[in-house]
C-alpha cells in the first residue's frame, strides 16, 4: 500500500511539473506578441521631444527706422494675424517695386499698367493728368535715380481691409518736353529728392496676394 502511495505521489509530482512547464511556456508565448506589438515602429508613440513641431512664427516687429508707434505696431500685428501670408519685409520690397512701376507707367502714359496697380480714385487722377499732358503736347522724360528709403508711416486693419502707408524717400530727375521735343522744365542732370506717402490696401480674405495703391500724398 505504501509503495502504491509513493508511486502515485511521484506520478502526481511529475504531472504537476509538466503542467507548470507547459503553462509557463504558453504564458511567455502569449505575452511576447503583445510586447512586440506595442514596441513595433508602426505603433510606437514617439516621445514629445521627438515629434515634429510646427514652425514658430516670429513676432512682427517694426524696424528702428520705421515709425515704431504703438498704433503702428498694433496695426501691423493685426494685419499679420488676419493674413498668415503677410510678411512685413516682403511687403516693403513689393511696395518699392510698385512705386517704381507706377511712376514709370505714369510718366510713359501707360494706363493699362496703372489700372492694374491702383484703385479707381487714384487711377482716375493719373489718367486725367495723362490726358491733360497729351492735350498740351507735352511728354515726360523722368528718371527714378534711386529709392533712398521706404519705411512704414502707418498701418491699420479696417474690418477685413489692410491699409499700410509707406514713406518713400527717392531721388528723381524730371524733364518736361514740348511737342517738338524741347525741354521746357527740369533737367536730367539735377535729381531732386522726393518724399511721398503712398497708401496700399488689400482685402485680407482675397485670393489675390497683390496690394493696390489707394492714396498718394507728399510728406
Amino acid at each position: 500500500m505504501i509503495t502504491e502511495i509513493v508511486i502515485l505521489a511521484a506520478i502526481a509530482a511529475f504531472l504537476g511539473l509538466r503542467l507548470y512547464s507547459v503553462l509557463g511556456q504558453r504564458s511567455e508565448h502569449e505575452e511576447e506578441p503583445i510586447s512586440r506589438r506595442y514596441d513595433s515602429p508602426e505603433n510606437r508613440i514617439a516621445p514629445a521631444t521627438e515629434r515634429p513641431s510646427e514652425p514658430v512664427r516670429e513676432p512682427v516687429r517694426l524696424r528702428s527706422i520705421d515709425n515704431g508707434s504703438s498704433a503702428n505696431e498694433a496695426g501691423v500685428r493685426a494685419i499679420a494675424s488676419a493674413d498668415p501670408r503677410f510678411d512685413l519685409l516682403g511687403f516693403l520690397e513689393g511696395a518699392k517695386a510698385a512705386y517704381g512701376m507706377i511712376l514709370e507707367a505714369f510718366w510713359n502714359g501707360d494706363k493699362e499698367t496703372l489700372r492694374d496697380l491702383t484703385d479707381d480714385d487714384v487711377y482716375a487722377g493719373f489718367s486725367s493728368a495723362i490726358d491733360a499732358r497729351e492735350a498740351a503736347g507735352e511728354t515726360l522724360d523722368n528718371r527714378l535715380i534711386r529709392i533712398e528709403d521706404a519705411t512704414i508711416h502707418s498701418a491699420e486693419l479696417d474690418k477685413r481691409t489692410a491699409r499700410i502707408a509707406v514713406l518713400f524717400v527717392s531721388d528723381i530727375a524730371s524733364v518736361t518736353r514740348d511737342k517738338d521735343g524741347n525741354v521746357v522744365a527740369g533737367s536730367l542732370d539735377d535729381a531732386v529728392e522726393s518724399r511721398d506717402i503712398w497708401t496700399f490696401t488689400r482685402n485680407v480674405d482675397a485670393m489675390d496676394p497683390n496690394w493696390v495703391l489707394d492714396e498718394t500724398d507728399q510728406a
